[in-house]
């Protein structure tokens, strides 16, 4: 993790380290721990941080925080082995042949998945989310859905990248890193509540059809 990224951490009130005489700070375990909630939270489940600093808030209350994710535990280890071992993958490229075994694609699948942009190599490697991508299309693919028909959701995403892309321009301009973590977050939090409006549109449309 970036030093600018930790520093925005701190500057948030998430994470609190000891400073020496000299100003100097000394992470002890438990912030380590902190840090490696955060990220699970972050990382793994798109989390704003002002839900988290609810969490964390909560947690230093000596009280355990309701409705967190499965697999994501307060302490003493604040993170479930499970979760520790997706930071540790994270930021590993998958080969062609790994990925369908991940997520249970078949050649054909994968090939109509890179065919339609739903997915995209890196130098013939694939990231955390090319997998989550494929995982998903295995699961469509048994109601019927096939990778032409989920072309919309790509120009979806592309559309809505683009806006919060450009709701977060200002801070994303600057060079220095504290600007930069701050637009990320920015980023992730106008993400989660754009897929909060999709998702209650789409229910509401979907409720339509029991009335």
């Amino acid at each position: 993790m970036k030093a600018s990224k930790i520093r925005f951490l701190e500057e948030k009130g998430l994470i609190t380290p000891r400073r020496t005489a000299a100003g100097y700070r000394q992470y002890a375990e438990s912030d380590v721990e902190r840090l490696r909630f955060v990220l699970a939270l972050q990382r793994d489940h798109y989390m704003p941080l002002k839900v988290i600093k609810d969490y964390l808030d909560t947690i230093d209350r000596g009280e355990r925080p309701e409705n967190l994710p499965p697999g994501v535990v307060p302490g003493p280890r604040m993170v479930s082995e499970e979760v520790a071992a997706k930071l540790q993958r994270r930021g590993r490229m998958l080969t062609a042949e790994q990925l369908r075994a991940e997520s249970g694609a078949s050649a054909e699948l994968l090939e109509s998945l890179l065919s339609f942009g739903l997915v995209s190599a890196d130098e013939g490697r694939f990231d955390e989310h090319a997998l989550r991508v494929a995982r998903a299309c295995v699961q469509l693919e048994g109601h019927g859905l096939e990778p032409r028909h989920l072309r919309p959701f790509q120009a979806a995403a592309e559309r809505e990248f683009g806006l919060v892309e450009r709701a977060v321009a200002p801070l994303a301009s600057r060079r220095d890193g504290s600007s930069q973590a701050r637009a990320a977050e920015a980023a992730r939090e106008i993400s989660e509540l754009c897929l909060g409006l999709h998702s209650a549109l789409v229910q509401g449309r979907i409720a339509r059809m029991e009335s």
